[in-house]
């Protein structure tokens, strides 16, 4: 009765024996594969750490009122609501006022590549995806990990094959934010109407023709749903990523949490903020602007 009992209350597992082998066994394994391939995946990285470096030092280098002028075009042309380029134009000024332009300046570096090399790597398998059931079955349960999976493990096997840097903290914060890009663009392709597409067949356009002219255009607003999506996941992942090197204003948060600065960190925290509000509110405009459009063109 009491060996029933123990069963009951005591889960059965592995000995702490064959536990301990079998994870010095898959660690072993991960730090070969890291000596014999580390180099070659560390040059085959150069490309995205020089674009990351220059477009740090684009907006670093570029004197503010024309980095300022040229963010605050670019929210107009997406927005086109003065409340929104106003919003952008004081946010900026506030930043500079109590120091933190440079550490801002490289956190947008930092979510503008990051979100490029997410729509680059993840437009084309969310198309993929919405042209093969088998594919998305596939793919889905990778995306469910990704973005389940808390966002301090990504930090283990890349720093394990890359060291400590820019680049390493980059392939965590776009592995954290490309999942949005990659669903919404296989929903949104997915979503066409079928009598738009049963036209385009009508007139004998090819597969390719009907992608490029009638469901990538009628399904914009949905991608872009999940391009604002993957923006707002890199800046979330901004401060964890500073725990392997990535500058900005993550730095400053976790030096103040190891330091208890509250003024420090409630500062760059609200900077964090300030910038996530004002990339959200331009992006959801621009969806919002090619919706209508789409309307007017098809309606």
């Amino acid at each position: 009765m009491d060996d029933r009992m123990t069963w009951l209350k005591e889960f059965p597992s592995l000995s702490g024996e064959a536990l301990s082998g079998l994870r010095r066994g898959i660690d072993g394994a991960f730090r070969q594969f890291t000596r014999d391939h580390g180099e070659t995946l560390e040059l085959l990285f150069l490309p995205l750490r020089d674009f990351l470096i220059g477009s740090e030092r684009v907006l670093t280098q570029t004197p503010w009122p024309v980095v300022m002028a040229a963010l605050a075009a670019l929210a107009w042309l997406a927005s086109r609501s003065w409340r929104i380029t106003a919003s952008v134009v004081l946010t900026l000024a506030a930043i500079g006022f109590f120091g933190m332009w440079e550490d801002t300046m490289k956190t947008m570096a930092m979510i503008f590549v990051a979100t490029v090399v997410s729509l680059v790597v993840g437009l084309p398998i969310g198309i993929l995806m919405s042209r093969s059931d088998r594919l998305q079955r596939v793919v889905t349960p990778m995306l469910d990990v990704m973005q389940t999976m808390p966002s301090f493990v990504y930090l283990i096997p890349v720093v394990m094959l890359l060291g400590i840097g820019r680049v390493p903290g980059l392939i965590a914060v776009v592995i954290y934010a490309i999942p949005p890009v990659i669903r919404f663009t296989n929903l949104g392709i997915r979503l066409v109407d079928k009598d738009l597409l049963e036209a385009a067949d009508a007139f004998g356009s090819s597969a390719w023709q009907k992608m490029r002219q009638v469901q990538i255009p009628l399904s914009l607003p949905t991608i872009m749903a999940g391009v604002n999506q993957t923006i707002m996941l890199s800046l979330a992942m901004v401060v964890i990523a500073s725990m392997i090197g990535v500058q900005g204003l993550g730095q400053p948060v976790l030096k103040a949490i190891s330091n208890q600065y509250f003024t420090m960190g409630m500062l760059n925290g609200l900077a964090i903020v300030g910038i996530a509000i004002l990339l959200d509110r331009v992006s959801q405009a621009y969806g919002k602007r090619l919706q209508k459009h789409l309307e007017v063109v098809h309606g």
